[in-house]
């Protein structure tokens, strides 16, 4: 297809001709209607300067007669002006005035007529063509005929520059119109093009491509910011498809060929039956750790791709803090630690119960696994890890406070990645996935996960939009 076309083709381009056309006829028929009344207020000026006259003229007749009445208009007829007047005998010949050749019939009916004429100074010929004009004929006592008019060629002429004018209008008004649609679609079609353009470089691999955004706040604008948006998410999912594709050939790597060693050793070595159940416990406990990385895998895949809203229903937050807490105390106690709650307020939240429930799960197996054991400085006195669930305005926040090592402010962003586990982390087991899925869960509601200094240790917060009311938790 040729630019041209392409540029007939567009829906600013049909848009510019509609608009165009619809001013067009309002545009004829205003000038129209300003003509036809321009006429029309003319033909009433000439009806009132003529009645005037007649009424003036049959004053002079009815004051000298006949006789008084032709010098008067001879003597008006004389004058160089448009007006037209003539009296004829009752048979119709000539006493007085400046027309002749009147159209057949014409003095025989008193009234208003539309009429040809020529001058009585004018002679037959085609440098002396018939004009037209208003007349209105008027009977007088005693069989005369009073004939006075108007020259229309004045009320023509006006009309007709009116129209020419009106046309040259509306000609410039259509060229000026298309000019401008043209510049108009050309800019649109500029800017589809390079956008169409961008996504051609984005089909074809390039993700990192995006949509120009002129600047000027328009529904392109403002399409191109969406789509911008979603292709940032797209990168992002994509990205994180390659780094889960990438940490799953390394990390699940060393626990699988560890699992075939486990069962290799046990073959060549173990003689006894306490030796095979002892190769087949650990071979199953590497089974369970590596079941469990991808059951992980696959809730951060359900809460990415939007699936687990299916399943979205009113519940409790602060419910879901003390169940998690008493899963997890006999835990805490074991490494003394003291576990505690604060959600003494319900805390309504709309989502996926299963999902937040093992976020928050997350959060707290995190902070009891890297908290620092008692010491003996401590005097008895046990570190503690505090979950909150608590109502901040129009948020719910599950918030984990431990007095661990806590993260480097450079490395929390990096945390919540997949498979990442920083340094401090890599002496406790674990797949590096359970801030990934927390991450993945407060985005699915529509909330955020955030990292903070704890002072010392690390404070982990899920929030979450508010639901609707509930009853106070128990």
């Amino acid at each position: 297809m040729t630019a041209l076309g392409k540029l007939f083709r567009t829906t600013a381009f049909k848009l510019t001709l509609v608009y165009l056309t619809v001013f067009a006829l309002f545009g004829a028929f205003l000038l129209g209607y300003f003509a036809l009344n321009t006429r029309r207020l003319i033909t009433e000026q000439i009806t009132d300067t003529v009645n005037a006259e007649i009424t003036g003229l049959a004053e002079q007749y009815r004051l000298g007669g006949i006789r008084r009445l032709v010098l008067v208009v001879d003597a008006r007829a004389r004058r160089p002006s448009s007006s037209l007047y003539l009296v004829t005998t009752f048979n119709g010949e000539a006493l007085a005035g400046n027309v002749t050749a009147l159209a057949p019939g014409i003095l025989d009916n008193p009234g208003w007529t539309e009429t040809v004429y020529r001058r009585l100074d004018e002679s037959e010929g085609p440098d002396h063509p018939e004009h037209e004009a208003l007349v209105r004929v008027f009977q007088l006592p005693g069989g005369f005929h009073l004939l006075v008019g108007r020259d229309l060629d004045e009320r023509e002429r006006l009309y007709h520059i009116v129209l020419a004018a009106g046309r040259w209008s509306i000609a410039i008004v259509i060229v000026l119109g298309l000019a401008g649609g043209l510049f108009v679609t050309r800019r649109v079609l500029r800017r589809v093009d390079a956008m169409t353009e961008t996504t051609r470089t984005i089909m074809g691999g390039d993700l990192s491509g995006r949509l120009p955004v002129a600047g000027s706040g328009d529904e392109i604008d403002r399409l191109a910011v969406n789509l911008n948006v979603m292709l940032e998410r797209i990168e992002a999912l994509m990205r994180g498809l390659k780094e889960v594709s990438d940490n799953i050939a390394h990390d699940l790597k060393t626990p699988l060929t560890r699992l075939r060693n486990r069962c290799e050793q046990a073959l060549r070595i173990s003689g006894s039956d306490a030796e095979y159940r002892a190769a087949l416990e650990a071979t199953i406990e590497e089974s369970d750790n590596l079941i469990a990385t991808f059951n992980a895998l696959l809730m951060i895949a359900r809460a990415e791709s939007g699936q687990a809203r299916e399943d979205m229903k009113e519940f409790d937050a602060a419910e879901i803090a003390h169940d998690i807490c008493e899963l997890y105390e006999p835990l805490a106690e074991e490494k003394g630690i003291a576990l505690k709650v604060v959600a003494n307020t319900a805390a309504p939240v709309t989502g996926n119960r299963e999902l937040v429930s093992q976020a928050l799960a997350n959060l707290v197996d995190n902070a009891i696994k890297y908290a620092e054991p008692p010491t003996p400085a401590m005097n008895g006195t046990r570190p503690e890890i505090v979950v909150h669930a608590l109502s901040e305005g129009d948020r719910i926040l599950l918030t984990v406070a431990d007095r661990g090592p806590g993260i480097p402010a450079a490395d929390r962003g990096r945390a919540v990645e997949r498979f990442v586990r920083l340094e401090q982390s890599r002496s406790q087991p674990g797949s590096g996935l359970g801030l990934s899925l927390a991450a993945a869960v407060a985005r699915l509601h529509g909330g955020e996960l955030s990292l903070e200094d704890n002072k010392p240790g690390l404070k982990s917060i899920i929030a979450l939009p508010r639901g609707g009311p509930l009853q106070k938790a128990g």
